[in-house]
């Protein structure tokens, strides 16, 4: 007796159909790509005073970007941006590397809050700002500044871009009310 396997066409457009819908899934997800600095730089300052003194910079608390994960604020990229915002605003009049400045700014992020779907992504990030004269290293100023941003499907078509400009976002902002505070000191 020969058995004989008839082949199902209703099966293949089945298992087609399958394997279509999983790979549009891996084209929207996309490979997590970390935060860039130049878009966490904001483009516009709202500034009280401007401290004729410099200032070193450092971020502690970020994160590496793993590809198959979520796009994460490297302490590199944050303190880039951080100097070269300090830099636009003349929020100091300069930025020295490492010791020797006239204060010290850190900044710790604390957390960064990103959902995992939908079409619009909003980030909450936290951040500890810390301002301390650099001789004796007194805090001068201490403020947690937490901020926000949306970024909706209009933004970007894939979500882990979507994701990303949000992360930024928040990470710009967050820049942003950090540096005006310290424009608003009596230094």
């Amino acid at each position: 007796m020969k058995l004989q396997i008839q082949k199902h066409p209703s099966r293949r457009r089945s298992l087609f159909s399958v394997l279509a819908v999983c790979a549009c899934i891996a084209v929207l997800a996309g490979c997590a790509s970390p935060a860039k600095y130049e878009a966490m730089i904001p483009s516009s300052f709202e500034m009280s005073k401007l401290h004729p003194q410099s200032v070193s910079v450092s971020a502690s608390g970020g994160k590496e970007t793993d590809s198959t994960g979520k796009p994460q604020i490297s302490d590199a990229a944050f303190t880039q941006a951080l100097t070269e915002a300090i830099t636009r605003s003349k929020t100091f009049s300069r930025v020295v590397q490492g010791a020797g400045g006239d204060y010290v700014l850190t900044v710790a992020i604390i957390s960064v809050d990103q959902p995992s779907i939908g079409f619009s992504f909003t980030v909450k990030m936290e951040a500890g700002w810390t301002l301390k004269r650099a001789a004796g290293g007194a805090p001068v100023w201490q403020e947690s500044i937490r901020s926000q941003h949306t970024a909706g499907a209009t933004d970007a078509f894939a979500g882990v871009e979507r994701l990303r400009l949000a992360t930024e976002g928040a990470a710009r902002n967050n820049i942003a009310q950090g540096l005006s505070s310290i424009s608003k000191l009596n230094l």
